[in-house]
């Protein structure tokens, strides 16, 4: 017996569910865009929240820049996420894009994340 896919999890603490128009509706209004492409079943991203996105350090430079955080929870294969991630040379997770506030092309970090490394992308 096959078992059932697993179903996309609750963003988390502190994140939205990822779309387009939620990027597009942020970025209207000023905001910096962090959005998090994940999959239950990624341990990179698991490792990658856990040592990374969930650290003090990081969630506190978000609250102070006002960086909304996104997630594109891509378990259950939603075809919209699959499409972000081909728009920027991704077959599969992670995807870690950082919009600036006022505009502008994101910038792709690594797919392996430290806290200083989300760090340094927010200029802090």
């Amino acid at each position: 017996i096959a078992a059932a896919p697993a179903a996309a999890a609750e963003p988390g603490p502190g994140a939205e569910a990822w779309s387009e128009s939620r990027v597009a509706a942020l970025r209207a209004e000023g905001h910096a865009v962090f959005v998090n492409a994940t999959a239950a079943w990624c341990i990179t991203c698991q490792v990658n929240e856990r040592v990374a996105l969930r650290s003090e350090a990081v969630r506190a430079a978000f609250a102070a820049r006002s960086v909304a955080y996104l997630k594109a929870d891509w378990t259950g294969g939603d075809p919209a996420i699959g499409a972000l991630l081909r728009a920027h040379g991704r077959d599969g997770v992670p995807l870690y894009l950082l919009y600036p506030a006022g505009g502008g092309a994101p910038e792709v970090l690594p797919q392996i994340l430290t806290e200083g490394i989300v760090l340094r992308a927010l200029g802090g």
